[in-house]
């Protein structure tokens, strides 16, 4: 003989269930776009790759200032103590001052290695403004990620905690029953076991809360508040266009990782050139303007001073001859590097047409998924109600309504998870092809709900287009 749930049991199953509605936040306070603005900041990986481009930036000017005149001045000043004995003259004491200064100028005229290596500054930039957009949109991946875990974790704690005490309530009733004598104790060691079970699921959600939270923590550099979530009608986008080939085409000439890849190999090129360039002889004009003054001299019998001032303009040609083979040596080690360079770039574009490839696949994957969820989680629903109901006539034994409970727990959690992960690997996909930016954050934050969210059967709705 079976009894139906006592009307305090329904009414815990159903906080159970509403619980499980992981759409539905409570006291939200936080959205995406407010910590992705708190981490340009704070985040240190990010940080770095901005003061690597500015370090970049500085070798232009360098490399520019080996082509432009430069100017230097020497001067000395002594003064000259001395004792002279000329032939039939006494001996005499001479003291007196030499002053002497130059200014030289040097014009280079013609330095190919200097030419190459503007050029290969120009290049350098390239590849670091490059990096600098990966690291921009390894960020927002980064941010978006550590936000959303957190947001399923904590739904996952609010199901967890409503069904450990929709099951304890069950399990309360079970052993009213059995002391009525109307239930085995096979029922009340069941519903004790999946109470218990539940609440380890329950600490476990605890510690994917505070695991999930540090995560974003050391992005943003701040303990993160409560976070909005995804409002219930959101919708997971299909990427557009719908054509992988376009994706994938625009993937190996944007991404930018194949960006960085190509300038370095310009880079490797420039410098190769350069290593060769060292063969070849430097021109420069060196113009100098100097004074030489001395109130007096040692060596002549007659003490007389002297006032020099003399101007000079040539053309210095320097030609290298020999040197040891480390020139050879330089321009096989950049042949090398060009070569790396070379495969590396390959690596990039085929690593760029993959990451296309799988977060395509990735997003009509999750946008099925969340549309055969939302199915099973109606369907669910029914079964619940249907076991319920089976319960209370003896059609059904107590491990039926467990069981169709757990399932649509876990089915609910499956849905939530990939409502979350569909915009995600939206978000990778843009990515892959250079096109992720803050824009799309926002575009995300809108979706996000500030405060509870209502549903009328307590069913994430979540369409798909």
């Amino acid at each position: 003989m079976t009894v139906a749930p006592s009307r305090s049991t329904r009414g815990y199953v159903s906080l159970f269930l509403l619980g499980i509605c992981l759409g539905a936040p409570i006291a939200q306070s936080a959205d995406l776009n407010d910590l992705y603005v708190l981490s340009l900041t704070s985040d240190p990986t990010f940080q770095s790759a901005s003061f690597a481009l500015q370090t970049a930036r500085q070798q232009r000017p360098e490399a520019f200032s080996a082509l432009l005149p430069t100017l230097i001045a020497n001067g000395s000043g002594s003064r000259t103590f001395g004792r002279t004995k000329y032939t039939n003259v006494p001996e005499v004491n001479r003291s007196f001052d030499t002053d002497q200064w130059v200014l030289q100028l040097t014009q280079p005229l013609f330095r190919a290695e200097s030419l190459l290596a503007l050029s290969e500054a120009r290049a350098s930039v390239e590849q670091a403004a490059a990096l600098y957009a990966l690291a921009e949109q390894d960020l927002i991946l980064r941010v978006t990620r550590a936000y959303f875990d957190e947001v399923v974790a904590e739904h996952h704690v609010t199901a967890a905690l409503a069904q450990v005490t929709a099951l304890n309530e069950q399990l309360h009733a079970a052993r009213h029953s059995f002391e009525a004598g109307v239930a085995s104790v096979t029922d009340v060691d069941e519903t004790e076991s999946r109470a218990a079970l539940a609440e380890a699921q329950h600490v476990a959600a605890m510690n994917d809360v505070e695991s999930s939270r540090a995560a974003l923590e050391a992005i943003t550099g701040a303990t993160p508040p409560l976070l909005n979530a995804l409002k219930a009608e959101a919708v997971s986008p299909r990427p557009s266009p719908s054509d992988v080939a376009s994706w994938v085409s625009r993937a190996v000439t944007d991404n930018p990782s194949v960006k960085a890849a190509n300038a370095a190999v310009t880079v490797a090129d420039y410098e190769l050139d350069r290593s060769r360039a060292q063969r070849l002889p430097t021109v420069d004009m060196v113009a100098t303007y100097g004074g030489n003054y001395s109130s007096g001299n040692i060596s002549e019998p007659s003490n007389f001073g002297t006032n020099v001032k003399d101007r000079q303009v040539s053309i210095q040609v320097t030609v290298p001859l020999f040197d040891g083979g480390a020139l050879h040596a330089h321009v096989a080690e950049a042949r090398y590097r060009r070569s790396k360079a070379q495969a590396d770039f390959s690596a990039a574009q085929r690593q760029a047409a993959l990451s296309a490839r799988q977060s395509f696949a990735a997003v009509l994957s999750g946008v099925s998924q969340i549309h055969a969820l939302e199915t099973a989680v109606a369907a669910g629903h029914s079964a619940v109600k249907g076991n319920r109901i089976g319960y209370g006539l003896g059609l059904r034994i107590n491990s039926d309504v467990l069981n169709s409970e757990q399932q649509l727990y876990s089915t609910m959690q499956d849905l939530d998870k990939a409502r979350y992960d569909a915009l995600f690997e939206g978000l990778k996909l843009k990515a892959a092809t250079g096109e992720l930016s803050s824009d799309d954050v926002r575009a995300i934050n809108l979706l996000l709900q500030i405060g509870p969210i209502e549903s009328d059967n307590n069913v994430p709705t979540t369409r798909t287009p």
